[in-house]
């Protein structure tokens, strides 16, 4: 027995006693790691690349179901807007046809007056005392002058 002990205690034998502890401790840390990652990585990746073709494969429908909701919704504005303008003219159709507003109409765009009306034009003293030189019309050519009166005379009809 006292050999016995004595290789108990010898350094050798602490050594590998050591040694094997060590490695069974490192095999259970690398088991446990191993059950650890083969649990969830198989089924983490399967899972990410389902995701991911489903991001790529609903995107494009999505983003034009999205634009054309959109275009959906400024078509119905504007269709707003056309009625408004169809009632608007209409309207106006309306108070044409009425004789009244035809004469109201007439007297104040073209100055017209009744037999035995006497009509009067006030005219700005500071405009009329310029020339037609003096305004700029003298330094252009005559047909720029008269597109000029031509898109004048278009701008006060509206």
């Amino acid at each position: 027995m006292a050999v016995k002990d004595r290789d108990r205690f010898s350094t050798a034998t602490r050594i590998r006693l050591l040694g094997e502890q060590t490695a069974a401790r490192v095999y259970r840390s690398q088991t446990k790691r191993q059950a650890r990652r083969s649990r969830l990585t198989g089924r983490a990746a399967l899972l990410a690349l389902v995701l991911c073709s489903m991001v790529v494969a609903l995107a494009y429908p999505i983003r034009q179901y999205v634009s054309q909701r959109s275009q959906i919704a400024d078509l119905q504005r504007q269709r707003e807007q056309a009625r408004a303008r169809v009632e608007q003219l209409r309207d106006l159709k309306a108070r044409w046809q009425d004789d009244e507003y035809a004469e109201q109409q007439i007297r104040l765009r073209l100055h017209y007056v009744l037999p035995g009306e006497t009509s009067y034009v006030v005219i700005d003293p500071n405009v009329a005392k310029q020339s037609r030189f003096e305004q700029g019309a003298g330094h252009r050519p005559w047909y720029t002058n008269v597109w000029d009166g031509v898109d004048k005379s278009d701008a006060s009809a509206q």
